[in-house]
């Protein structure tokens, strides 16, 4: 069998995800004894032009796939371009990244996708990262805990394939996590968008970051397209110009920050 050349692959609007890829791929490449020499590989998929394309990989590769939870679920918004990557034989280790509450059916849903697409999934994990609504929740993760977690996780992988990994959730997969309020009311979201202070100068960056391409580069207040919450444009700004003043959406910010204060632990998946 051939040496595999490492890759990490994720969606990262905030850059958490990719954190914990890159650390993954990055351990895999220099400890596993099947791996080819040399650091791992990225492919970055968060910005539309990176998804104007599909990708192919083949059984000479072995990729971290990494995606952030959105509702509990793979962010819905990424399924069409997930079904024009192609595994071609490659090894996969298909990895989650939520805000403290939970990942619900995320993973499994992942790693059925990438089984379908002709990967084999090897291991697996969900880890935490800092909710994109908030700065409290989850607050700085991943942090040391969770990066050591991560290394230790990628030197106990076998890059040999003995069929899907089993991981925790529910198939087939359940609905998408719907925030209600404390008399059961659903809280629609779904076309918040975030607001613009005086505080912004015109740099653009926000329109830089969307990774849906939704931020007119000619207007910092114009949307062109849909919001994802994924909230880029807001913890990136220089500024701090960018915020959220629609009731529901605070509501369910707060609500969240209120319950889940518990620190939420990395689960790992290996045979």
């Amino acid at each position: 069998m051939s040496e595999k050349k490492i890759w990490a692959m994720y969606f990262s609007p905030t850059g958490t995800t990719e954190k914990i890829a890159v650390h993954i791929a990055d351990e895999l490449a220099a400890v596993n004894p099947k791996a080819a020499k040399g650091p791992a590989k990225r492919f970055d998929f968060t910005l539309p032009g990176a998804r104007a394309e599909g990708k192919q990989f083949t059984e000479d590769d072995a990729v971290v796939f990494a995606v952030p939870v959105y509702a509990g679920r793979v962010p819905n918004v990424l399924l069409k371009y997930l079904d024009t990557v192609q595994g071609g034989g490659a090894l996969a280790i298909p990895v989650v990244l939520y805000g403290n509450r939970n990942y619900d059916d995320a993973l499994i849903e992942l790693r059925n996708i990438l089984e379908k697409n002709g990967f084999h999934t090897v291991a697996a994990a969900a880890f935490i990262g800092e909710h994109s609504f908030s700065k409290i929740l989850a607050a700085g993760r991943p942090d040391d805990k969770d990066m050591a977690l991560a290394k230790a996780f990628a030197s106990k992988i076998v890059l040999e394939d003995r069929g899907p990994i089993q991981v925790r959730g529910e198939d087939p997969i359940r609905g998408y996590y719907q925030p209600r309020d404390r008399n059961g009311v659903f809280i629609d979201i779904r076309k918040v968008k975030p607001l613009t202070s005086d505080q912004c100068d015109h740099c653009m960056l926000c329109a830089r970051v969307c990774p849906m391409g939704s931020i007119a580069f000619d207007n910092p207040e114009s949307f062109t397209g849909i919001c994802i919450k994924c909230g880029a444009c807001v913890k990136k700004c220089p500024k701090g110009a960018k915020y959220y003043e629609d009731e529901g959406y605070l509501y369910h910010k707060q609500e969240l920050e209120e319950i889940y204060t518990r620190r939420a632990e990395p689960e790992l998946f290996f045979e």
